[in-house]
């Protein structure tokens, strides 16, 4: 296909969406050096991938059922009684035609009911027109902000053209620019009816350069949902939060009693990311130290350390080095070039720094024996039959890399010597899956694999890696339809995961078929300030270090510090 639904959005990155977004995919982490007041002096090590057996708090005996993957997404059926008249000539209707809604079955009354402000995300079942008359469902989504403290009310991020939610009637209409190739879409949506608090059904289409392109029906959650659930659960605290400067925080990474946050160009508003370093010898009381970002070259989205060396992701000019002997003050040292789109994350195992990056779904290979001296090594080629591949993040354990290679699937690949790197073999998810990150360990003597996707209605599986060449789905978990998973680390039989929407959550996965959610930190509150409609926003980035606490970066809130369970 030569213009798929979703990817649009994606290419440069999953997290660079619709304009140039949220992009802190950022990567496990090992055991950092000296994360706490009182924890001695480590190298970093390899990435958190619990111990090599989870140990006599796992019961799982290795047995389970191969389950069928249905992909992400799950057709529940048309939302509303509501519909657009497709009818005529595609070139003449126009998607902002309020006359062309059959909206006779709803429920003005509901509708009227509905608060005047509120972030939503919807989930969309529609219907396009094929050239030989007939028609596919295709899934969409959208996200949409109301106003009515005087602001901008958005969708897509950009001001409606048309906003009329009084008296019962809810419509609305935006327009919106495709950065990637230029196409311009209108947009618009009929509220229907309000099947409980936070939802609103309704129908919409979407024009494109001038033209229908596809028409369906809606449904819109209001974010943070929360489900009914508090602020936290299963005695997951926050210790501190300090508020980031610099465009949206994506990652942090802590060594030497300093969080080294990095944040990526903010979507809408138009701030540059960089990098904001804190001194956390105190957890409850976070020192500012430095800030940096280099003019036209702050879209940075992943970090990580190793002694005296800070790696930085830039997804424009590749891996940045700095000099962090002084860790208040680091020092620019060089760059490492990682293709035309950079480098989307980092990670070091060992002696062996790897850069991601979505350019030609490559990984780049550092020694950096000397870590303010990275020599390159090697670059890893995932073979794919999908023209949206790319090498998005990556796990290294037991001498086999496991690259999230986006709409490429997840790949294995043997490293165990770099002059003769070996596909072993990948999982391939379904139609329009964004593989994104996993986190590997050993559960009852087999290899699994914590993988999680991207974009709304993502969310966590479980797969048996034992044999690359035979990967299966064992077990997973899911939240919300319209929500993203994003970060997820493994540290023995729990999994930590940054939610994006949905904030922190934390699974005991001692039976990895059956992972079951113990606590949670809501991160996303009601009226935040500077929280826009954008899919990919909330929880990015999360480290779990072993220094008993948690540190979790907030696109809005900046970085928040928790007790480790």
């Amino acid at each position: 296909m030569t213009s798929p639904p979703r990817h649009a959005l994606v290419l440069l990155s999953t997290c660079v969406v619709l304009l140039s977004t949220f992009a802190g995919c950022d990567d496990d982490p090992g055991p950092t050096p000296d994360a706490g007041t009182q924890v001695p002096p480590a190298d970093s090590g390899p990435p958190d991938s619990g111990t090599p057996d989870a140990g006599p708090e796992a019961p799982w005996d290795g047995g389970y059922t191969v389950l069928e993957d249905h992909g992400d997404w799950i057709n529940r059926g048309h939302f509303s009684p509501c519909r657009f008249n497709p009818e005529g000539d595609p070139t003449t209707i126009k998607c902002e035609d309020l006359s062309r809604y059959d909206v006779s079955q709803c429920d003005p009354e509901a509708l009227a009911q509905l608060e005047p402000h509120g972030i939503y995300l919807a989930d969309m079942l529609g219907e396009r027109r094929l050239s030989d008359g007939g028609t596919s469902v295709i899934q969409d989504g959208i996200g949409f902000m109301l106003s009515s403290d005087g602001g901008a009310s958005t969708m897509v991020g950009k001001p409606l053209l048309t906003r009329n939610t009084d008296g019962g009637s809810f419509f609305l209409v935006g327009r919106f620019t495709n950065a990637f190739n230029g196409a311009v879409t209108v947009a618009s949506i009929a509220g229907c009816q309000v099947p409980s608090s936070g939802l609103i059904t309704g129908c919409y289409a979407r024009c494109t350069n001038g033209q229908l392109v596809r028409s369906g029906t809606f449904e819109a959650h209001r974010l943070p949902s929360h489900r009914g659930e508090g602020e936290s659960s299963g005695g997951l605290r926050p210790i501190s939060e300090y508020d980031i400067e610099l465009g949206a925080p994506a990652d942090v990474y802590v060594t030497k009693n300093h969080a080294y946050v990095v944040s990526v160009n903010k979507v809408y508003g138009g701030s540059a990311g960089g990098l904001t370093v804190l001194d956390v010898s105190d957890r409850a009381h976070p020192l500012f130290k430095a800030s940096i970002s280099l003019p036209g070259d702050g879209n940075w989205n992943g970090v990580w350390a190793k002694d005296d060396a800070l790696y930085i992701a830039g997804n424009r000019s590749g891996v940045l080095v700095y000099d962090i002997s002084n860790p208040a003050q680091p020092e620019y040292v060089r760059h490492l070039p990682a293709g035309e789109y950079g480098a989307h994350t980092v990670l070091v195992d060992g002696n062996r720094l790897y850069a991601m990056s979505m350019s030609g779904a490559v990984t780049f290979v550092f020694d950096v024996t000397t870590p303010l001296a990275p020599v390159l090594r090697q670059r890893i080629n995932v073979p794919s039959e999908s023209p949206y591949a790319g090498a998005h993040d990556a796990f290294p354990y037991e001498g086999r890399l496991y690259i999230s290679n986006g709409y490429g699937g997840y790949a294995v690949m043997d490293v165990t010597d770099l002059d003769n790197v070996r596909h072993l073999g990948q999982y391939i998810h379904g139609f329009e899956v964004f593989a994104h990150h996993s986190a590997v360990g050993t559960f009852a003597g087999r290899t699994l694999a914590f993988e999680g996707t991207e974009y709304g209605g993502s969310h966590l599986r479980v797969l048996d890696v034992t044999d690359p060449a035979h990967i299966v789905k064992i077990g997973e978990f899911r939240l919300s339809p319209v929500t993203s998973i994003h970060n997820i680390i493994l540290k023995g039989h729990r999994l930590y995961i940054a939610w994006y929407h949905e904030g922190v959550r934390v699974l005991d996965v001692s039976n990895p078929t059956k992972p079951r959610q113990v606590a949670h930190y809501n991160t996303v509150r009601d009226g935040d300030f500077g929280r826009t409609d954008n899919l990919f926003e909330g929880t990015f980035g999360i480290r779990v270090p072993g220094d008993g606490y948690v540190y979790a970066a907030d696109s809005v809130r900046g970085l928040l510090i928790f007790n480790e369970l």
